[in-house]
């Protein structure tokens, strides 16, 4: 019967190595003879042979995320000087599509955010990926409205 304290892992001695001939790991206490790997403070875990490393072979990921999600931002403020240079009218709906037209924000962006710093004086309808509550509250105060796309 095996009960918790004789089980063999438990009982089974720590080898002391270095400890003489007939403990059957003394004197090069089992590192072989001479080398690099026989001395103290060695450590060559990755080394391979002066070969190129693996780590050295791979590249770099560090924390740019692999699939990166492009999204343009805009600030109220930014929407109203583009309004007040007469490049986006407040009639038309302003959405991803009408600013990339424009090339107001980059073409390679897949979504577009609406934060609120600034202030907006004109009413517009807006259509967006993602808002900020201040946007939307903004956006509200002077009778525009901003539609989220899910």
């Amino acid at each position: 019967m095996i009960t918790l304290n004789n089980r063999s892992k438990i009982n089974k001695k720590k080898i002391r190595v270095g400890r003489g001939i007939g403990s059957g790991k003394g004197k090069t206490a089992g590192r072989g003879v001479k080398g690099q790997k026989s001395r103290s403070g060695v450590s060559i875990k990755s080394f391979e042979g002066g070969q190129m490393p693996l780590y050295r072979r791979l590249p770099k990921r560090g924390f740019n995320p692999i699939v990166k999600k492009n999204i343009a931002i805009l600030n109220l403020e930014k929407i109203q000087s583009f309004i007040d240079k007469k490049s986006i009218k407040t009639s038309e709906v302003l959405n991803s599509n009408l600013l990339k037209k424009l090339s107001l924000i980059n073409k390679k962006s897949v979504k577009l955010k609406i934060l609120g710093s600034g202030q907006i004086k004109d009413k517009i309808n807006i259509e967006a990926d993602l808002a900020s509550k201040s946007a939307i509250d903004k956006l509200e105060k002077i009778g525009g409205s901003i539609q989220i796309k899910k």
